[in-house]
């Protein structure tokens, strides 16, 4: 497993994700000016968009922190819950994977639907 590669993967999402947060919270959907209702329930609409695309993107933010600091202590690349590694292909497809494949399922399996 190459795991340099892995880590300017991961910093590179994590540069992409911090331009994209600034930009989410400088967004602005009025001018300030008097607004009919229609243009306030879309401004309302657009600006709660805005807030599920930030708190989405904060949580993936903070799944690469971890993975890049389990890089850092060596535990990259061991599932959490098993303690098993995790398979390179699935390390390549999502490098911030903190779950083998089985453990992962078995989560998302007790989730309720």
């Amino acid at each position: 497993m190459d795991l340099e590669l892995i880590k300017q993967q991961l910093l590179a999402r994590k540069a992409f994700l911090e331009a994209e947060l600034t930009r989410l919270s400088q967004e602005k959907f009025t001018d300030d000016q008097v607004q009919d209702p229609g243009d306030q329930a879309l401004s309302s609409t657009l600006e709660d968009i805005n807030i599920s695309l930030q708190n989405s993107e904060r949580d993936e933010y903070a799944i690469i922190l971890k993975a890049l600091d389990m890089i850092e202590r060596g535990t990259y690349g061991i599932c959490t819950e098993c303690g098993k590694p995790i398979a390179e292909r699935r390390l390549r497809l999502y490098p911030n994977a903190t779950r083998c494949i089985a453990c992962q399922e078995a989560l998302e399996d007790r989730r309720p639907s």
